[in-house]
């Protein structure tokens, strides 16, 4: 089930990438969310996919992520990298929060987002301009 908010900038969320085209994203996996609600643009928004696999080699787009509080499985290793070169605007029906292991006695399904701290987001944003081949513009950050 989609979300029924806009997440924040920061927020880590779940993106189905079923339906794109390989070389692009093409499976369920972890992103953060790095644009804001725009006007007019409510459905809509910019994400950074997460991977559990480091790049070999590292580039200046790539950008690691020390999550102080791990993902559920199969997301659960606390490290993880950012592809900032693959960020991309998505439908936020694209996007849902991370399920909890089930409660042993029943009890309602938990749910969750993660989140990327202050220094992340900005690592993160220089990332996505490396990405987008606007190197120089990240002493702005």
């Amino acid at each position: 089930m989609p979300l029924s908010y806009h997440p924040r900038i920061g927020e880590i969320v779940l993106c189905d990438y079923r339906g794109f085209i390989e070389p692009e994203m093409i499976k369920t996996r972890p992103v953060v969310v790095v644009s804001p609600r725009l006007r007019r643009r409510g459905n809509l928004i910019g994400v950074v996919p997460l991977s559990t696999t480091a790049p070999k080699p590292a580039e200046a787009y790539h950008c690691l992520i020390q999550l102080d509080n791990p993902l559920p499985a199969p997301f659960d290793n606390p490290i993880m990298w950012a592809k900032c070169d693959m960020y991309s605007v998505v439908a936020t029906q694209r996007l849902d929060r991370f399920k909890e292991a089930k409660q042993r006695h029943g009890g309602a399904r938990q749910w969750r987002v993660g989140k990327a701290n202050a220094l992340q987001i900005t690592a993160l944003k220089k990332g996505v301009l490396c990405g987008l081949g606007f190197d120089s513009l990240t002493i702005h950050l």
